[in-house]
């Protein structure tokens, strides 16, 4: 993992525009992944701007149906909800909806998360799924391509909650974490294999995470209450896609609506 971290950031004036702007790099970095290894693994999260972003993506009147290379991708979950995949609450259900359902894509392309299983057992299920499809032998992670990430108004990305016990799991690449402040548990990517993806970028959109992220990009370090700290990419390089009401109190950008940090270890 690098000591340092460039946190590169553009800002979008609402979050229609932030979705778009998620569709468009989606794309590109999708075509750059075929172009280079013949295929495209991609792991999402779930939420309301991913949600946006997909219907983008699934839109017959926009591009992205007959440019992105749907034969060629992999599509695997950072995290899910304890429900079985037809709940209003799963982020499979949504994905499906939004996306699978309008989309070219075979559902043996699809990686999903069992969140009808126990927790254990799902997480346990989940890490042998990535680890038969990516070939993987002891310590080693899997290397998504893509891997997109929202952050909650406390400070959690994927299911990483403060305080909770998969902020401390280094050697599984799933977690059964249970998040007592929700009286749930989730399944999630442990942040190492996060970590370890070729390109990690967040999409943040609202008034209600300005406070936090200025917290966790600029702030002191404290990964226990701001989970989101915790990722920092192996490449040395994090994308944040923002709207101007979630990047209000970060420094301000250029006349390109680019901005970057720099964070050292």
């Amino acid at each position: 993992m690098s000591s340092n971290l460039r946190i590169n950031y553009t800002i979008d004036p609402d979050p229609a525009a932030l979705a778009l702007r998620a569709a468009h790099h989606m794309l590109e970095l999708a075509e750059e992944a075929v172009e280079a290894r013949g295929r495209c693994r991609i792991a999402i999260s779930g939420g309301s701007t991913p949600k946006a972003t997909f219907r983008i993506l699934a839109d017959p009147a926009q591009p992205f149906v007959s440019r992105m290379p749907w034969s060629q991708i992999e599509l695997f979950f950072v995290d899910e909800r304890t429900v079985p995949p037809d709940h209003p609450d799963s982020n499979y259900r949504m994905t499906k909806e939004a996306l699978l359902d309008h989309v070219p894509i075979r559902p043996e392309q699809v990686h999903r998360m069992q969140g009808e299983l126990e927790p254990e057992v799902a997480a346990a299920e989940y890490e042998f799924d990535l680890r038969r499809t990516f070939r993987l032998e002891g310590a080693e992670s899997p290397r998504f391509d893509i891997l997109t990430l929202g952050m909650g108004p406390d400070g959690h990305c994927a299911s990483l909650f403060p305080h909770t016990e998969a902020l401390h799991e280094i050697g599984r690449l799933v977690a059964a974490n249970h998040v007592p402040q929700m009286n749930t548990w989730r399944i999630t990517l442990t942040w190492p294999v996060i970590n370890h993806a070729r390109e990690v970028f967040f999409l943040i959109a609202g008034a209600d995470k300005a406070d936090r992220a200025k917290q966790v990009f600029t702030g002191p370090k404290d990964v226990e209450t701001l989970p989101s700290q915790l990722i920092w990419p192996a490449s040395g390089i994090l994308t944040l896609l923002m709207d101007k009401a979630a990047a209000a109190e970060l420094p301000p950008t250029g006349a390109d609506g680019k901005g970057h940090l720099e964070r050292a270890r």
